[in-house]
């Protein structure tokens, strides 16, 4: 297949909300990050409202609906009164994941199908809605035929062990994870679902994630925000918009 030609990225802004939140306040503002990530290239906004507020909060959340001119990716755990929210709030995208408190950051997919009845009426009253409904889950294929049950149209792979294996040097295990990845890839996009890709990508792993001409958006937002602290949000949006465009074209260039 051919590749689209321009894969999407959205900038998670969490953890600029985790730096003014450090010394309370309002500043820096997720908000004006957000309008600076666009900016410089990317095409829509995540933000996850935890259930514990430990950094985006709902003011948050209403101001990015409120301003943004692309889309905003709301990611939120499958509770009762995160689906009262996003009824509400009505943003492009709801990506739901798994959440516990006492983690750093989310651990692992979420179990589609361990919950597929209770992930079934939520995906249904969010497309009421007009929300575009996205799992984040394993490339494991019970999950995939989980999320085509549910009902999702799309699913979010998560490429945290794949990251973690190439950021320890551990080519062995990275080159299974990333046969994994693009195994789940190419049944998910076979049964109809839209891929998107995200978790612990940073230039490298953004760039060849992109290889893979199914996969048609990235999430990210620690590794940025880590970078901007050395060069600016706007030189490392822009220095991973051009990282995925080159994964990109060379998938384009090897697509058949």
């Amino acid at each position: 297949m051919t590749a689209p030609s321009r894969i999407r990225l959205g900038v998670n802004v969490d953890h600029v909300a985790t730096v003014r939140n450090a010394r309370g306040g309002r500043h820096p503002d997720p908000v004006k990050a957000a309008a600076i990530a666009i900016a410089a290239g990317a095409d829509g906004i995540t933000a996850h409202l935890r259930e514990d507020r430990r950094h985006i909060g709902d003011d948050d959340i209403a101001r990015l609906k409120a301003s943004l001119e692309k889309p905003l990716n709301l990611e939120m755990a499958a509770t009762g009164e995160m689906v009262e929210i996003a009824s509400e709030l009505r943003p492009h995208a709801v990506c739901l994941v798994p959440e516990r408190r006492a983690e750093r950051t989310t651990e692992g997919g979420l179990d589609a199908a361990a919950q597929r009845e209770p992930l079934r009426a939520i995906a249904a009253r969010l497309a009421d809605r007009g929300i575009r409904v996205s799992l984040f889950i394993a490339a494991e294929p019970v999950q995939i035929e989980a999320a085509v049950a549910v009902g999702a149209p799309v699913i979010e792979i998560h490429t945290g062990a794949w990251c973690e294996a190439v950021a320890a040097g551990d080519a062995g295990a990275a080159a299974a994870e990333f046969a994994r990845i693009g195994r789940g890839v190419a049944l998910a996009a076979d049964a109809g679902l839209e891929v998107h890709a995200g978790h612990g990508l940073d230039f490298l792993t953004a760039e060849k994630i992109a290889t893979l001409p199914r996969v048609v958006e990235l999430n990210i937002g620690h590794f940025l925000i880590g970078e901007a602290i050395f060069e600016g949000l706007d030189a490392a949006v822009r220095k991973m918009r051009a990282a995925i465009d080159r994964g990109r074209t060379y998938a384009r260039g090897t697509a058949t």
